[in-house]
């Protein structure tokens, strides 16, 4: 079902929709910032410290992956 609107009818009503939409987006802007500054900050101090596990466990038991070759 499909319903129709009609344009705001006030220019006051227009302007407050387009000031709305224009801070939203800064807001959406500085958060996405702020996200792939943390990752990429994450990413460069855990490159080189962060030792990967050779060992998988599951339901059937361990699985050393160094000699699943």
């Amino acid at each position: 079902m499909t319903v129709e609107r009609s344009r705001p009818k006030s220019i006051w009503r227009r302007i407050e929709r387009w000031m709305v939409g224009l801070v939203m987006a800064v807001i959406a802007f500085v958060l996405e910032k702020m996200v792939l500054r943390s990752i990429r900050k994450a990413g460069r101090s855990g490159a080189g410290t962060e030792e990967l596990p050779t060992t998988l466990t599951s339901k059937g038991g361990e699985v050393d992956l160094t000699d699943a070759r």
